[in-house]
């Protein structure tokens, strides 16, 4: 079942498009976070050409344990990944959103680097370097991948997050 915060985020968005008005973000800001999938994924209201629009977002070069894949047990560290996501990005919160290459994957999901709008926090490297994610490059999409790779050096080496929770 659905989060109510999502069942929220999702009737404004219906409510949005219905009245055929753009959400109204801030400067520097081109998305607002309206939900949560897992600690890599997570949901963003955009305005495209006077639309409202909510794109799954696939944060690149990292993964974070699974929790909600169909077929598969929680890992290690999954629900404190989810749950760094939503402190880092809670509903609401505005992200700049910087894409790669290629565009999406094969779910259509739309594959990103994300920062935090309010303070430039580049949260794919953050999340590396904290220890919930490990890094997980595709090719081509890898603009960032030197510094995320250095991120989860230091958090190896820290014995961060699921780095000493995990076997």
């Amino acid at each position: 079942m659905a989060e109510p915060r999502l069942l929220q985020a999702l009737a404004v968005v219906v409510l949005l498009t219905a009245c055929a008005s753009a959400p109204n973000f801030p400067p520097g800001a081109n998305g607002e976070v309206v939900g949560h999938v897992d600690g890599d994924t997570l949901d963003v209201l955009f305005s495209v050409e006077g639309r409202a629009v909510v794109e799954r977002i696939r944060l690149i070069g990292i993964d974070t344990p699974e929790t909600k894949k169909p077929g598969t047990p929680i890992e290690c560290y999954g629900p404190e990944a989810s749950r760094r996501l939503a402190e880092l990005l809670p509903v609401g919160a505005f992200v700049d959103v910087v894409r790669d290459v290629e565009t999406r994957d094969d779910y259509d999901r739309l594959l990103a680097y994300v920062y935090r709008a309010e303070d430039r926090i580049f949260v794919n490297e953050l999340l590396v370097r904290e220890g919930f994610a490990r890094t997980l490059f595709i090719p081509p999409n890898t603009g960032l991948e030197d510094e995320i790779r250095r991120a989860e050096r230091r958090a190896r080496t820290e014995r961060r997050g699921l780095w000493s929770a995990c076997s």
